[in-house]
């Protein structure tokens, strides 16, 4: 099948942030094969055109999400993170069910895939589920397996094992790769992590942990070996290959020069950080040091939101609030880090960035809004995605040329029934 999008605009995503107005775009068989100005255009033959008067975008990569947990939007609100997590969260899950999860998953990504985000980075239980759950929205999705020693699951090392061979028969088609999540130092015990990174380096899996998000998490360990948490993992043996290490919040020089020198990748979760008060984490350092790192949302109970459009914008602002400086993230940068440099974070080469050769993941903005007001530059109409728009100006989305949001609304999933069967669920959930 080919396809040839026109548009007013395309933001490709990435760091330089270049925009090709009056833009043409190709897709076959689900694969960009090129972009770039209509006058340039080769001739489109028998292709499917579709005319959007808005900008293409590429699908935004989010990394680090647990959707399933729109079951609990809003719950413990007001709580620090270690009251939030033992008091309201873990309790309610510990009643949740594998259909619970699959039901709040479909209703999570089409959520997702409304507000333009094709791809997440999910950790969360009954991985299959949300596997299930995406394939019926039509996104795309990294699921690291949970490794996390609550009561009621199997021991630790079945658990890994469980998940290992989960993420090694999975046919890697794109669509869902399987991956690793030990929860994080102070929760997996160390022999664990140690195990889980050497079995994801044998294999080439993604492993997905929560590090530095609050200044306590780490006291013990701390006071057991006498290093920060950074340097515990390097010692131990976790880091080097795939790893991808959530929120970052906490980290001191040193931290840095170790997440540099094992090609660490970051996921920069701002307005959960915020909301929970984890603190505000240095992203200009990180992008001084070449250390890779992307935007997530977090879970939506701990956003509340699953609209990285918006997140975005408050990681420049936090960012410019942080270092004092209104240069201390470019509008450029801020979406290039939900696009380009969050498909890299992710080892997803082949997402997040408009351009030949990459999956056709398109977002359509619609700039016929005030918002979108004045262009003078097409460099203009990036500063206002990033300034000014948020999920409300999605209007279609297509992952792998397949059109999966239609006029902002699903083309595979009924929004009320799933919204009726998610507020069913939390309702017994929360009873207990």
């Amino acid at each position: 099948m080919r396809q040839r999008f026109t548009a007013r605009a395309a933001v490709v995503g990435n760091r330089a942030g270049t925009v090709v107005p009056d833009v043409v775009l190709d897709v076959e068989d689900g694969a960009i094969t090129w972009l770039g100005p209509a006058p340039e255009a080769p001739d489109a033959g028998d292709a499917e055109v579709v005319a959007l008067p808005g900008v293409l975008t590429p699908g935004l990569v989010n990394t680090h999400s647990h959707a399933p947990m729109a079951l609990f939007r809003g719950q413990g609100e007001g709580l620090p993170l270690d009251r939030w997590l033992q008091d309201v969260m873990w309790p309610r899950e510990a009643r949740l069910t594998p259909e619970d999860v699959e039901a709040a998953m479909t209703a999570a990504s089409a959520e997702m895939l409304g507000n333009g985000i094709t791809t997440s980075v999910e950790m969360y239980f009954h991985p299959e589920r949300i596997a299930a759950a995406v394939g019926t929205t039509g996104a795309r999705a990294v699921i690291a397996t949970p490794l996390l020693p609550l009561p009621g699951m199997p021991p630790m090392e079945e658990q890994l094992a469980a998940a290992v061979a989960l993420a090694t028969g999975a046919s890697g088609d794109g669509r869902v790769e399987y991956g690793l999540g030990p929860h994080a130092a102070y929760t997996v015990p160390l022999p664990v992590l140690r195990d889980a990174a050497a079995a994801a380096r044998e294999h080439g899996l993604l492993v997905s942990l929560h590090v530095a998000e609050t200044t306590t998490e780490g006291a013990d360990l701390l006071a057991a070996h006498g290093m920060s948490v950074p340097a515990l993992l390097a010692a131990q043996g976790v880091l080097g290959g795939r790893v991808l290490a959530a929120h970052c919040v906490h980290m001191d020089d040193d931290d840095l020069e170790l997440w540099r020198e094992y090609d660490v990748a970051v996921a920069h979760c701002p307005a959960s950080n915020a909301k929970l008060a984890s603190g505000v984490a240095r992203v200009r350092d990180m992008l001084d040091r070449g250390i890779r790192l992307g935007l997530g949302t977090d879970g939506p109970a701990s956003n509340d939101s699953l609209d990285l459009l918006a997140d975005l914008r408050l990681a420049a602002a936090m960012a410019r609030l942080r270092e004092g400086a209104a240069t201390a993230l470019s509008a450029a940068e801020a979406f290039w880090l939900a696009t380009g440099a969050a498909a890299d974070a992710v080892g997803r080469p082949d997402l997040g960035v408009l351009e030949a050769g990459r999956r056709a993941d398109l977002v359509h903005v619609d700039t016929r809004d005030l918002v979108f007001e004045p262009v003078g530059d097409p460099a203009d109409l990036l500063a206002h995605l990033v300034w000014s728009a948020d999920g409300r100006h999605v209007r279609d989305v297509w992952v792998g040329g397949e059109p999966v949001v239609r006029d902002g609304v699903s083309t595979r999933v009924d929004a009320d029934a799933s919204r009726r069967d998610v507020a069913e669920r939390a309702a017994r959930l929360a009873a207990g």
